[in-house]
């Protein structure tokens, strides 16, 4: 039970339960207002635990990829003592010779979260933390080309697996998950995954798509459509198809770099290209791959009056194909 404000008497008092542990008391205020901020410092605050909060946020099905290391670090650390500055030096404690962004990644970003979490159940105050300075790395990303060349000199599993995550904007994890009953060929379509609001999410098939997945043997009953297991089974093969192939060595997730590339090269916003690669937010896609166009003659897009029909129609096409 949440903890609520009750009067008696002239004073408000307070009531509830917190990670398991019943709170009753005495603000000591007649005041409302005083005696709610009071009841936030006396009340849940008082007693939340860094460990009670992660069972909470595990609870709420969040993710917990870094929650072991951040357990084991604050474990029954009181939230209210846990400061912007303490969880920036956890972030070195813990990881002493990773880069700013693991760091973020790793342990800034999810103790954060953790905590603003049970800041909306009313159980603590919500923390800012400032995130170490990163530099933008420019992402390899694979082209359709690049695709293609791969496809000739890999089984077809393998070849049809690249295209897949290319064409859809798959993560390797998503594509090595699919199974043949996911995969709908007379709607052009495959299962991914679920949304965050829980509705089924589902990637669209080009015909190019359908052919390559077409000419895939059938394993037995319940294996995945591409064969592999685990992301470690289809590394080596991946990279002797690329030495075949003649082409760079880029990893499994350049393909899913290319599909937010190509879309945003063709014209795509940002807002549709997240909503189809299933991006957290269209910030995040057009910081990670919004790369300029270097043409500088694109400015006459805003000259048209000046333009001739024959050089209106070569710099619109420059402009949609990004040349």
């Amino acid at each position: 039970m949440p903890i609520k404000l009750f009067k008696r008497g002239a004073n408000w008092h307070y009531r509830g339960t917190v990670a398991g542990r019943r709170l009753r008391g005495s603000t000591r205020a007649a005041d409302k207002k005083i005696a709610e901020r009071i009841a936030a410092l006396d009340g849940p605050s008082a007693v939340l635990t860094f460990a009670q909060a992660v069972l909470k946020y595990r609870a709420a099905g969040k993710d917990t990829r870094h929650l072991p290391a951040l357990e084991d670090y604050w474990k029954e650390t009181l939230v209210k003592e846990i400061t912007e500055g303490t969880i920036i030096q956890s972030s070195i404690d813990l990881l002493p010779h990773a880069k700013p962004a693991t760091r973020n990644r790793h342990v800034i970003v999810p103790t954060r979260a953790i905590i603003n979490h049970c800041a909306k159940a009313k159980l603590c105050a919500r923390i800012s933390v400032e995130q170490f300075e990163t530099a933008k790395v420019v992402k390899d990303y694979a082209t359709l080309e690049w695709v293609e060349a791969f496809m000739e000199h890999a089984s077809s599993h393998l070849g049809a697996l690249a295209l897949f995550m290319f064409l859809t904007g798959a993560r390797i994890s998503e594509a090595l998950r699919l199974k043949w009953s996911d995969v709908d060929f007379e709607r052009q379509r495959a299962y991914i995954g679920e949304t965050k609001a829980g509705n089924p999410d589902f990637a669209h098939l080009p015909q190019k798509l359908i052919v390559a997945l077409s000419n895939i043997t059938r394993r037995e009953p319940g294996r995945g459509v591409f064969w592999f297991t685990a992301q470690s089974s289809a590394k080596y093969v991946w990279r002797t198809a690329e030495r075949r192939a003649g082409i760079a060595h880029l990893g499994f997730h350049a393909c899913r770099h290319g599909f937010a590339t190509a879309l945003l090269r063709a014209g795509v916003d940002v807002v549709t290209i997240a909503k189809l690669g299933r991006w957290k937010s269209p910030e995040h896609v057009f910081k990670t791959y919004g790369h300029a166009n270097e043409d500088r003659t694109l400015t006459d897009l805003i000259a048209g009056a000046n333009l001739t029909r024959e050089n209106t129609s070569q710099v619109e096409c420059k402009a949609k194909t990004g040349t």
